[in-house]
């Protein structure tokens, strides 16, 4: 809950992430360094765009001869980003913030609630080419997504069409002095980094900055079973993988954790799973090892990969969404996914591997098809077996409203799905 709460967007998750690896012993390394001096049992990360990270422990013995293990989830989630120029002073002088839609949120449920804005800002810095970047959280609620009243909106409760550009805009403020006009916004970001150090306003050349849900994750119901958040899909299985890396003891084969971003809009970037970086680095740890160009191809033979990304949990209200057969519980452990259309990467082999695993483990499976009339969606399984063709499975720990500003998952799922991975990547207790 805490990491939840402290990751409200892909830059906080990264660098939160990051953290906790230097804790226990892991060492930054630059994409531009040379990586043929890392050796066996050596832990290190590298990041992309500051938005994805891959950690890597490892193993006793050569990839070439004992493959790798790997887990891999994404950072994103559906939101609002702010747009340049995004100021709208109206009436009175409210001042709202122009947005455009990340991903594919459940719209409705942004209204009325207490949102902030967390994101990075890129500031000048020795010469153009090297600007830094200053990440920004403001842990206070700041703006909100206000409905029309049910007076000026009869049919509201019989479902309504909303605008992206016309009903999703928040609300920040009122300007109290002409100086701020236009400026609110940038202001803020200016108060909120100068907290850490001095930035003038002059300094700022741009940002990538989102709404995020600004009460904090909570545990509910009658024997405190479940957990509300945003973000859970897929920050939720980000952590357990992270969890499971931390907990596992050192293995023969090289255990990975990698973290991508822009899954919710297509994965297709240099920090997504569609980019060719992650092969890349593992080709050269690899091929590092013995000198050799075959080593990268037998060590993806030899590998595995969970794809880790949340399942849908069984609705008690929609039953008649679900698959007669395979529509899991919350509570009832982690899910594999499977899809005729090849949308997810499990097959019968994978699947029973996986199975086994959570077995070994002392952990329930559950399994998840779709309802055969309800289109499902995709994740990063096949898209990271386009650039490195991976045996691996898709699974997720199921939870409620995914895609929601706030979804439910269940407390024993997460212990569970930590015991499975921790389970993968070698732990024999």
């Amino acid at each position: 809950m805490e990491f939840l709460d402290a990751s409200p967007v892909n830059f906080l998750a990264v660098k939160n992430i990051a953290n906790e690896l230097e804790k226990a012993g892991y060492r930054h390394v630059a994409p531009r360094e040379k990586l043929r001096q890392i050796n066996a049992g050596d832990k290190i990360y590298v990041t992309k765009n500051d938005s994805s990270i891959y950690a890597f422990q490892m193993g006793k013995k050569p990839m070439a001869e004992s493959g790798f293990r790997m887990i891999c989830a994404h950072c994103d989630s559906p939101t609002f980003r702010i747009k340049p120029n995004s100021e709208i002073t109206c009436e009175g002088g409210i001042t709202k913030l122009n947005v455009e839609v990340y991903g594919g949120p459940i719209m409705s449920t942004w209204f009325d609630r207490p949102l902030t804005l967390a994101g990075r800002v890129i500031v000048r810095g020795a010469d153009a080419m090297n600007p830094q970047t200053r990440l920004l959280h403001i842990r206070r609620p700041l703006l909100q997504i206000n409905n029309l009243a049910i007076h000026f909106n009869r049919q509201v409760n019989d479902g309504v069409k909303l605008s992206k550009q016309k009903d999703m805009l928040p609300m920040l403020g009122v300007i109290t002095d002409e100086l701020e006009r236009g400026n609110m916004l940038i202001n803020i970001i200016v108060e909120e980094l100068s907290k850490e150090s001095p930035v003038r306003h002059e300094d700022i050349l741009d940002f990538d900055i989102y709404l995020a849900d600004a009460t904090p994750a909570c545990i509910y119901g009658a024997h405190n079973e479940w957990i509300s958040s945003g973000r859970l899909d897929d920050l939720s299985m980000c952590f357990a993988g992270l969890e499971a890396l931390l907990a596992a003891p050192a293995d023969e084969s090289t255990q990975i954790l990698a973290i991508f971003d822009n899954e919710e809009t297509g994965s297709q970037t240099k920090q997504g799973a569609g980019s060719p970086f992650l092969a890349s680095i593992i080709k050269r740890l690899a091929g590092g090892q013995d000198s050799d160009e075959e080593a990268f191809y037998q060590a993806v033979e030899r590998a595995f990969m969970v794809s880790a990304d949340n399942a849908h949990a069984w609705h008690p209200n929609y039953s008649e969404k679900y698959d007669p057969t395979n529509h899991p519980i919350l509570g009832g452990g982690p899910v594999i996914k499977f899809n005729a259309a090849q949308k997810y990467a499990s097959d019968a082999v994978s699947a029973s591997v996986f199975a086994e695993i959570c077995r070994e483990a002392g952990v329930p499976c559950q399994r998840f098809v779709n309802h055969s009339d309800v289109a499902g969606g995709s994740t990063l399984g096949n898209i990271l077996a386009s650039s490195i063709p991976l045996r691996g499975v898709d699974m997720g720990n199921p939870i409620l409203a995914m895609h929601s500003c706030r979804e439910t998952g269940s407390v024993a799922d997460h212990l569970f799905c930590v015991k499975a991975f921790t389970r993968f990547y070698g732990d024999r207790t």
